[in-house]
Protein backbone atom coordinates (compact mmCIF):
# COMPACT_ATOMS: atom_id res chain seq x y z
CA UNK A 1 0.00 0.00 0.00
CA UNK A 2 1.10 3.95 -0.99
CA UNK A 3 0.58 7.09 0.41
CA UNK A 4 0.33 9.63 -2.17
CA UNK A 5 3.07 12.80 -1.35
CA UNK A 6 2.23 15.50 -2.97
CA UNK A 7 5.12 17.64 -4.15
CA UNK A 8 3.85 20.92 -2.70
CA UNK A 9 0.76 23.35 -2.07
CA UNK A 10 0.22 23.92 -5.75
CA UNK A 11 -0.10 20.71 -6.83
CA UNK A 12 -2.78 20.16 -4.17
CA UNK A 13 -4.73 23.24 -5.13
CA UNK A 14 -4.31 22.09 -8.86
CA UNK A 15 -5.76 18.50 -7.83
CA UNK A 16 -8.28 19.32 -5.55
CA UNK A 17 -9.68 21.99 -8.25
CA UNK A 18 -9.90 19.11 -11.38
CA UNK A 19 -12.33 17.77 -9.24
CA UNK A 20 -14.53 21.28 -8.80
CA UNK A 21 -13.12 21.59 -5.08
CA UNK A 22 -11.88 25.79 -4.66
CA UNK A 23 -9.47 25.32 -1.36
CA UNK A 24 -8.33 28.38 -0.39
CA UNK A 25 -4.31 28.58 -0.25
CA UNK A 26 -4.44 28.16 3.94
CA UNK A 27 -6.99 24.52 3.43
CA UNK A 28 -4.69 23.80 0.16
CA UNK A 29 -1.46 23.83 2.76
CA UNK A 30 -2.82 22.10 5.96
CA UNK A 31 -4.36 18.96 3.20
CA UNK A 32 -0.05 19.20 1.53
CA UNK A 33 1.18 18.48 5.57
CA UNK A 34 -1.36 16.10 6.23
CA UNK A 35 -0.11 14.15 3.36
CA UNK A 36 3.36 14.63 3.97
CA UNK A 37 3.17 14.58 7.44
CA UNK A 38 1.05 11.34 7.65
CA UNK A 39 -1.23 13.17 10.42
CA UNK A 40 -4.85 13.50 10.59
CA UNK A 41 -6.48 16.44 9.62
CA UNK A 42 -8.37 18.07 11.70
CA UNK A 43 -11.47 20.48 9.93
CA UNK A 44 -13.68 22.75 12.40
CA UNK A 45 -16.31 25.61 10.58
CA UNK A 46 -19.96 26.20 10.46
CA UNK A 47 -21.98 23.29 8.48
CA UNK A 48 -22.25 24.31 4.63
CA UNK A 49 -18.47 25.15 4.49
CA UNK A 50 -17.39 22.19 2.39
CA UNK A 51 -15.45 20.16 5.16
CA UNK A 52 -16.94 17.14 4.58
CA UNK A 53 -16.51 17.98 0.54
CA UNK A 54 -12.95 18.06 1.41
CA UNK A 55 -12.27 14.50 1.68
CA UNK A 56 -14.45 13.30 -0.89
CA UNK A 57 -12.53 15.37 -3.38
CA UNK A 58 -9.54 13.89 -1.61
CA UNK A 59 -10.47 10.35 -2.25
CA UNK A 60 -11.23 11.12 -5.89
CA UNK A 61 -8.42 12.96 -6.87
CA UNK A 62 -6.22 10.40 -5.09
CA UNK A 63 -8.07 7.49 -6.77
CA UNK A 64 -8.69 5.78 -3.75
CA UNK A 65 -11.31 4.39 -1.26
CA UNK A 66 -13.45 6.62 0.75
CA UNK A 67 -14.73 5.02 3.93
CA UNK A 68 -16.67 7.37 6.30
CA UNK A 69 -17.76 7.15 9.91
CA UNK A 70 -20.73 9.50 10.49
CA UNK A 71 -20.72 10.12 14.31
CA UNK A 72 -23.52 10.57 16.44
CA UNK A 73 -24.67 10.74 20.22
CA UNK A 74 -24.47 6.97 21.27
CA UNK A 75 -21.94 5.70 18.66
CA UNK A 76 -19.50 3.17 20.37
CA UNK A 77 -16.44 1.34 19.78
CA UNK A 78 -18.33 -1.62 18.22
CA UNK A 79 -20.65 0.15 15.47
CA UNK A 80 -17.08 1.88 14.47
CA UNK A 81 -14.75 -0.44 14.80
CA UNK A 82 -15.95 -4.64 14.23
CA UNK A 83 -18.69 -6.52 15.09
CA UNK A 84 -20.03 -10.24 14.60
CA UNK A 85 -22.51 -11.58 12.44
CA UNK A 86 -24.64 -13.77 15.03
CA UNK A 87 -27.20 -14.78 12.27
CA UNK A 88 -24.27 -16.11 10.26
CA UNK A 89 -22.63 -17.63 12.63
CA UNK A 90 -25.71 -19.20 14.55
CA UNK A 91 -26.34 -20.66 10.74
CA UNK A 92 -22.98 -22.04 10.78
CA UNK A 93 -23.41 -23.60 14.14
CA UNK A 94 -26.87 -25.08 13.09
CA UNK A 95 -25.60 -26.24 9.94
CA UNK A 96 -22.58 -27.97 11.89
CA UNK A 97 -25.30 -29.92 13.86
CA UNK A 98 -27.53 -31.27 11.03
CA UNK A 99 -24.58 -32.77 9.68
CA UNK A 100 -23.36 -34.37 12.46
CA UNK A 101 -20.43 -32.52 12.12
CA UNK A 102 -20.83 -31.09 15.49
CA UNK A 103 -19.85 -34.38 17.51
CA UNK A 104 -17.32 -34.87 15.22
CA UNK A 105 -15.20 -32.42 16.54
CA UNK A 106 -14.69 -30.99 20.39
CA UNK A 107 -16.03 -27.48 21.93
CA UNK A 108 -13.48 -25.58 21.35
CA UNK A 109 -12.50 -26.63 17.66
CA UNK A 110 -16.25 -25.60 17.19
CA UNK A 111 -16.23 -22.05 19.28
CA UNK A 112 -13.09 -21.39 16.91
CA UNK A 113 -14.89 -21.51 13.76
CA UNK A 114 -17.27 -19.23 14.70
CA UNK A 115 -15.13 -16.92 15.92
CA UNK A 116 -13.46 -16.93 12.01
CA UNK A 117 -12.46 -13.56 10.43
CA UNK A 118 -15.37 -14.77 7.99
CA UNK A 119 -17.55 -14.12 10.58
CA UNK A 120 -16.22 -11.00 11.22
CA UNK A 121 -18.12 -7.46 10.16
CA UNK A 122 -15.92 -4.54 9.69
CA UNK A 123 -16.61 -1.28 10.48
CA UNK A 124 -15.22 1.71 9.38
CA UNK A 125 -12.61 2.38 11.55
CA UNK A 126 -11.07 -1.63 11.17
CA UNK A 127 -11.58 -1.22 7.37
CA UNK A 128 -9.69 2.03 6.99
CA UNK A 129 -6.72 -0.24 9.38
CA UNK A 130 -6.98 -2.96 7.65
CA UNK A 131 -7.60 -1.69 3.82
CA UNK A 132 -6.10 -4.08 0.82
CA UNK A 133 -5.72 -1.56 -1.59
CA UNK A 134 -3.05 -0.29 -3.89
CA UNK A 135 -3.35 3.29 -1.99
CA UNK A 136 -4.18 4.68 1.10
CA UNK A 137 -7.19 4.95 1.56
CA UNK A 138 -9.53 8.67 2.79
CA UNK A 139 -11.05 8.25 6.14
CA UNK A 140 -13.62 10.45 6.69
CA UNK A 141 -14.29 10.68 10.54
CA UNK A 142 -17.83 13.21 9.78
CA UNK A 143 -19.07 15.13 12.57
CA UNK A 144 -17.06 14.12 15.77
CA UNK A 145 -18.66 17.03 18.11
CA UNK A 146 -21.82 14.77 17.73
CA UNK A 147 -20.09 12.05 19.44
CA UNK A 148 -19.36 11.78 23.01
CA UNK A 149 -16.67 12.06 25.32
CA UNK A 150 -15.88 8.20 25.51
CA UNK A 151 -16.14 7.86 21.90
CA UNK A 152 -13.51 10.78 21.67
CA UNK A 153 -10.84 9.16 24.32
CA UNK A 154 -10.93 5.77 21.80
CA UNK A 155 -10.39 7.31 18.95
CA UNK A 156 -7.13 8.97 20.00
CA UNK A 157 -5.81 5.88 21.01
CA UNK A 158 -6.79 4.50 17.51
CA UNK A 159 -4.94 7.24 16.00
CA UNK A 160 -1.81 7.05 18.13
CA UNK A 161 -0.76 3.62 16.62
CA UNK A 162 -3.36 3.03 14.02
CA UNK A 163 -4.05 -0.72 15.16
CA UNK A 164 -6.99 -2.44 16.60
CA UNK A 165 -7.07 -5.82 18.18
CA UNK A 166 -9.53 -8.28 18.35
CA UNK A 167 -9.50 -10.58 20.86
CA UNK A 168 -10.51 -13.98 19.37
CA UNK A 169 -8.74 -13.43 16.35
CA UNK A 170 -5.70 -11.00 17.07
CA UNK A 171 -4.20 -7.59 15.63
CA UNK A 172 -4.59 -5.52 12.56
CA UNK A 173 -2.15 -2.88 11.99
CA UNK A 174 -2.06 -0.58 9.33
CA UNK A 175 0.91 -0.55 6.55
CA UNK A 176 0.65 2.56 6.17
CA UNK A 177 -1.30 5.04 7.80
CA UNK A 178 -4.58 6.04 6.27
CA UNK A 179 -5.45 9.57 5.56
CA UNK A 180 -7.65 10.75 8.12
CA UNK A 181 -9.79 13.59 7.79
CA UNK A 182 -11.98 14.96 11.27
CA UNK A 183 -14.88 17.13 10.87
CA UNK A 184 -16.62 19.39 13.73
CA UNK A 185 -19.45 21.83 13.22
CA UNK A 186 -18.07 22.62 16.40
CA UNK A 187 -21.71 22.26 18.49
CA UNK A 188 -19.46 21.55 21.51
CA UNK A 189 -15.70 21.62 22.53
CA UNK A 190 -13.47 18.82 20.67
CA UNK A 191 -10.71 17.73 23.56
CA UNK A 192 -6.92 19.73 23.40
CA UNK A 193 -6.14 15.58 23.31
CA UNK A 194 -7.39 14.97 20.18
CA UNK A 195 -6.54 18.09 18.65
CA UNK A 196 -3.33 17.56 19.03
CA UNK A 197 -2.95 15.20 17.54
CA UNK A 198 -4.08 16.37 14.24
CA UNK A 199 -3.40 19.44 12.28
CA UNK A 200 -5.44 22.36 12.58
CA UNK A 201 -7.73 24.01 9.93
CA UNK A 202 -10.70 26.41 10.58
CA UNK A 203 -12.28 26.51 7.14
CA UNK A 204 -14.03 29.81 6.18
CA UNK A 205 -17.03 30.64 4.00
CA UNK A 206 -15.47 30.98 0.42
CA UNK A 207 -15.06 35.20 -0.03
CA UNK A 208 -16.76 36.34 -3.33
CA UNK A 209 -14.67 35.26 -6.29
CA UNK A 210 -14.16 31.39 -5.29
CA UNK A 211 -18.02 31.59 -4.31
CA UNK A 212 -18.37 32.72 -8.01
CA UNK A 213 -15.96 29.78 -9.23
CA UNK A 214 -17.77 27.21 -7.10
CA UNK A 215 -20.92 28.05 -8.37
CA UNK A 216 -20.33 28.09 -11.76
CA UNK A 217 -18.19 25.01 -11.71
CA UNK A 218 -21.33 23.15 -10.01
CA UNK A 219 -24.15 24.79 -11.83
CA UNK A 220 -22.63 26.03 -15.25
CA UNK A 221 -25.72 26.27 -17.18
CA UNK A 222 -26.80 29.72 -14.78
CA UNK A 223 -26.34 32.74 -16.82
CA UNK A 224 -22.79 34.20 -15.79
CA UNK A 225 -24.18 37.56 -14.66
CA UNK A 226 -26.99 36.20 -12.41
CA UNK A 227 -23.75 33.93 -10.70
CA UNK A 228 -22.29 37.09 -9.71
CA UNK A 229 -25.45 38.65 -7.82
CA UNK A 230 -26.14 35.66 -6.37
CA UNK A 231 -22.31 35.39 -4.33
CA UNK A 232 -22.40 39.35 -3.98
CA UNK A 233 -26.38 38.83 -2.08
CA UNK A 234 -24.99 35.36 -0.48
CA UNK A 235 -22.19 37.68 0.98
CA UNK A 236 -24.04 40.07 2.65
CA UNK A 237 -26.45 37.39 3.85
CA UNK A 238 -23.84 36.13 5.71
CA UNK A 239 -22.99 38.96 7.71
CA UNK A 240 -26.89 39.65 9.01
CA UNK A 241 -25.79 37.33 11.97
CA UNK A 242 -28.77 34.61 10.79
CA UNK A 243 -29.30 31.58 12.95
CA UNK A 244 -27.84 29.47 9.63
CA UNK A 245 -25.92 31.31 7.40
CA UNK A 246 -26.20 29.98 3.94
CA UNK A 247 -23.67 27.73 3.20
CA UNK A 248 -22.21 26.67 -0.13
CA UNK A 249 -24.43 24.31 -0.94
CA UNK A 250 -27.36 26.80 -0.51
CA UNK A 251 -25.61 29.27 -2.95
CA UNK A 252 -25.59 26.48 -5.62
CA UNK A 253 -29.34 25.04 -4.81
CA UNK A 254 -30.22 28.82 -5.03
CA UNK A 255 -28.83 29.09 -8.05
CA UNK A 256 -30.14 26.36 -9.59
CA UNK A 257 -33.94 27.19 -7.98
CA UNK A 258 -33.21 30.56 -9.76
CA UNK A 259 -32.47 29.47 -13.40
CA UNK A 260 -34.98 26.76 -13.31
CA UNK A 261 -37.68 29.58 -12.96
CA UNK A 262 -36.00 31.21 -15.76
CA UNK A 263 -34.57 34.20 -13.51
CA UNK A 264 -31.45 36.22 -15.49
CA UNK A 265 -31.52 39.05 -13.31
CA UNK A 266 -31.90 38.89 -9.92
CA UNK A 267 -34.99 41.35 -8.42
CA UNK A 268 -36.56 41.27 -5.23
CA UNK A 269 -39.82 38.94 -6.41
CA UNK A 270 -37.14 36.32 -7.36
CA UNK A 271 -35.52 36.71 -3.89
CA UNK A 272 -38.65 36.14 -1.90
CA UNK A 273 -39.74 33.18 -4.37
CA UNK A 274 -37.06 31.18 -4.17
CA UNK A 275 -35.98 31.77 -0.47
CA UNK A 276 -36.52 28.29 0.80
CA UNK A 277 -33.38 26.95 -1.32
CA UNK A 278 -31.29 29.37 0.61
CA UNK A 279 -32.61 29.62 3.99
CA UNK A 280 -33.47 26.49 5.92
CA UNK A 281 -34.99 28.32 9.38
CA UNK A 282 -38.48 30.26 9.07
CA UNK A 283 -36.64 32.92 11.61
CA UNK A 284 -33.55 33.61 9.12
CA UNK A 285 -36.22 33.86 6.47
CA UNK A 286 -38.47 36.93 8.47
CA UNK A 287 -35.27 38.71 9.51
CA UNK A 288 -33.87 38.65 5.49
CA UNK A 289 -37.14 39.34 4.60
CA UNK A 290 -37.22 42.27 7.35
CA UNK A 291 -34.30 44.25 5.37
CA UNK A 292 -33.93 46.76 2.96
CA UNK A 293 -34.26 44.07 0.21
CA UNK A 294 -33.74 47.20 -2.45
CA UNK A 295 -30.51 48.04 -0.78
CA UNK A 296 -29.69 44.34 -0.76
CA UNK A 297 -29.85 44.43 -4.09
CA UNK A 298 -28.36 47.90 -5.41
CA UNK A 299 -24.84 46.55 -3.56
CA UNK A 300 -25.10 43.30 -5.03
CA UNK A 301 -25.52 45.11 -8.49
CA UNK A 302 -22.51 47.51 -7.58
CA UNK A 303 -20.45 44.13 -6.66
CA UNK A 304 -21.31 42.23 -9.53
CA UNK A 305 -20.77 45.33 -11.79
Amino acid sequence: MELFVPKDVGQVQAGLKDHGYFASEGLASAIFLSLTLKRPLFLEGEPGVGKTEVAKVLSSWLQTELIRLQCYEGLDASQAMYEWDYSRQLLHLRASEASGRATEIDEKTLEDELYDERFLVKRPLLQAIDSQGRTSPVLLIDEIDRADDEFEAFLLEILSDYSITIPEIGSFTASVPPIVVITSNRTRDVHDALKRRCLYHWVEHPGYEREIEIIKTKAPDVAPKLVKQIAAVVEQMREMSLYKPPGVSESIDWALALDRLGSRNLNEEAILSTIGALLKYHEDQQKVKGKDLNQVLQNAYARAG
